[in-house]
């Protein structure tokens, strides 16, 4: 995705729990995102380099293999940390500065086209992110803030129906959407 927005023109900044290959963007920043301290200084450190973002990808997920009672309470609240706590924090500290300096887009890969009895926890996740974007619609829409998610309903893979280059395109599609067109949730069901 981050090659696809360079390609425009934009600079790209990648977080990551592992700091990720330094070829992957223009500055790459090692961060939980369930260490909420720690994910707000890796924004900021992003922020003082390039300014307010025009565009936020949200890509992390927890994706475990799980059936109701398979786990504590205590390893729910850890999924959903990832799965939408996260894209919380990301968007709280980052979306009003997004709005005053104009707008932009909050973009979340949603994942999970529906509910499954065999991934219970990352289907609630993915549920949290779809009320999440409702909620910053609701929130910082008027004010020019465009949240989706990208629900993909395949294995992403180079030179399948769902190779990264593919769905980079409808991320940025979504991103230039003209305010009178923004859709919310955009299905991704494999390149034609």
């Amino acid at each position: 995705m981050g090659r696809r927005f360079a390609r425009e023109g934009l600079p790209v900044a990648l977080i990551a729990r592992n700091r990720p290959s330094p070829d992957l963007a223009d500055l790459t920043v090692a961060a939980d995102c369930t260490d909420e301290t720690e994910l707000r200084a890796a924004l900021d450190k992003v922020v003082a380099e390039f300014g307010t973002p025009d565009v936020v990808v949200y890509n992390a997920a927890k994706i475990a293999a799980d059936r109701i009672g398979d786990l504590s309470l205590r390893e729910h609240q850890e999924a959903w940390a990832v799965n939408v706590g996260g894209a919380i924090s990301a968007a709280a500290h980052l979306a009003p500065a997004m709005v005053a300096n104009g707008g932009g887009s909050f973009l979340i890969t949603g994942g999970m086209p529906e509910t499954k009895p065999d991934y219970v926890s990352l289907s609630l996740g993915k549920a949290g992110v779809r009320a999440l974007v409702s909620l910053l619609d609701q929130t910082y829409g008027a004010g020019g803030l465009h949240a989706a998610t990208v629900t993909v309903y395949g294995p992403v893979a180079p030179g399948t129906a769902y190779d990264p280059g593919e769905i980079a395109e409808e991320y940025w599609a979504l991103h230039q959407q003209p305010r009178g067109e923004w859709i919310h949730e955009l299905d991704y069901t494999g390149a034609v």
